[in-house]
């Protein structure tokens, strides 16, 4: 530890300024409090040469004007190495679940460079998840991304849980959760449901809940990147990120931002929120050492669409699966709109011919069945014409064909969770649409 390099001089909020009268420190370098070594203060600009604007991470009720400040000599880091696997830790790395100090070689700046995803293989891998909107809709492939759009209650955490115990069962995938700004009960069940599975031990959990601070929150993100990077680059495997909620992590900058002080954009969100969604997004990715896969709930406040952090997301993402809050009210789950989910993924070049045109069809179908239901509800269904009624009869079909039971819900619903093959997939549909 170093000597001290300057004294707190004013407070507002998480934010406090430091007269330097030492060494400057760099931005985003971490500062402690002489009396206080565990409190951690994170430089973010300075407003003129000799002062600090800094950053109370955890919001630490012992900072107080004219306390002295120390350099901590690095920035924030997190344990790298198997050492973490089982283990729920926070934004800053320390674990949170009582089971002790983390035994771990080295820590990682989640500041660092990464590397560059040069020589990532060019073939898309298909990884199957066992749920039938999902598999047909929004193929999940390796090393890319999708998003769960909805607002709140209509299923996006119970759609991520069920693809966590579907997919991260697989030995060969490794498993990390990124709580962001979600509720603590929601945390907490997320822990039972994986050690009732047995998939705990071999997943990585980082939380920052709603009732840390935005800095918290915010930072959250980053360092599960770096964690992830770690397992892809030193030990070469495929790392499957479930993120929930990235909505969150927009939401926690704009409110440290706005703590900051920093003039907002026109939309009431950062002017850097692109910049920082795309510096998170682009850790997010695969190189010739590994992948990273990544499925990244997304809130969407009031149920807008047209919110611009929404737009903002859902451009960065391969595939976006869509829960409308009408299909959840008419107890249909997953609640899935089946008109604006959308993938890129979904080519003949990567699903193959038979899947994509099944798809094509489907999407034609559902299309009509949209612009036929106002009118099925004015004159009734007898008044269309028999192409139409039969194409009517078919997006009902499908609409039912979707709904599954979930292997996570079984304790609440009494239903057994069903998983569903590709090919089993597909000949249901093609089944209906004979």
């Amino acid at each position: 530890m170093s000597s001290i390099i300057g004294q707190v001089t004013s407070i507002r909020g998480l934010v406090c300024e430091v007269e330097v009268v030492g060494t400057r420190p760099e931005p985003k370098e971490l500062l402690v409090l002489a009396d206080h070594p565990e409190v951690l203060l994170e430089v973010a600009t300075y407003p003129n040469p000799y002062t600090a604007r800094c950053i109370n991470l955890a919001g630490s009720a012992e900072v107080r004007r004219g306390a002295a400040v120390m350099s901590a000599s690095g920035t924030i880091s997190v344990p790298e190495g198997p050492g973490v696997l089982g283990r729920i830790l926070d934004a800053l790395g320390q674990p949170i679940d009582g089971k002790g100090p983390i035994e771990a070689p080295k820590r990682r700046s989640i500041y660092q460079v990464t590397r560059s995803n040069e020589g990532a293989s060019g073939k898309a891998e298909l990884l199957e998840t066992g749920i039938k909107v999902i598999d047909f809709f929004t193929p999940f492939v390796k090393g890319r991304k999708i998003g769960i759009i909805g607002g709140a209650g209509v299923g996006k955490t119970v759609l991520t849980m069920e693809l966590i115990h579907n997919i991260a069962k697989d030995d060969r995938q490794l498993a990390m959760f990124v709580g962001i700004g979600e509720r603590i009960r929601e945390g907490h069940e997320l822990v039972e449901t994986l050690k009732e599975r047995g998939i705990l031990e071999k997943t990585v959990m980082l939380m920052g809940q709603m009732h840390e601070t935005p800095a918290m929150r915010s930072l959250v993100g980053l360092s599960a990147a770096t964690i992830a990077e770690y397992f892809r680059d030193d030990e070469r495997r495929d790392v499957l990120v479930f993120v929930d909620n990235i909505y969150r992590f927009i939401q926690a900058s704009n409110e440290l931002a706005t703590t900051i002080g920093t003039l907002p954009s026109e939309g009431g969100y950062q002017a850097t929120m692109f910049s920082e969604l795309r510096r998170l997004q682009d850790r997010l990715t695969s190189n010739a050492n590994g992948s990273i896969t990544s499925v990244q709930a997304i809130y969407i406040p009031a149920d807008d669409l047209s919110d611009p952090a929404v737009q903002e997301i859902a451009q960065q993402l391969d595939s976006t699966v869509v829960l409308s809050r009408a299909l959840a009210e008419n107890g249909i789950r997953p609640a899935v709109d089946l008109v604006r989910t959308v993938s890129s993924l979904l080519s003949p070049d990567i699903v193959g011919d038979r899947h994509y045109v099944l798809a094509t069809q489907v999407q034609t179908i559902m299309q009509k069945y949209e612009s036929l239901k106002n009118i099925v509800a004015i004159i009734g269904q007898s008044e269309l014409s028999a192409s139409e009624r039969r194409d009517f009869d078919r997006a009902k079909k499908i609409i039912a064909f979707f709904n599954q039971d979930f292997f996570v819900t079984e304790d609440l619903t009494g239903k057994k969770g069903q998983y569903y093959t590709r090919d089993e997939t597909l000949r249901g549909i093609e089944e209906i649409l004979i």
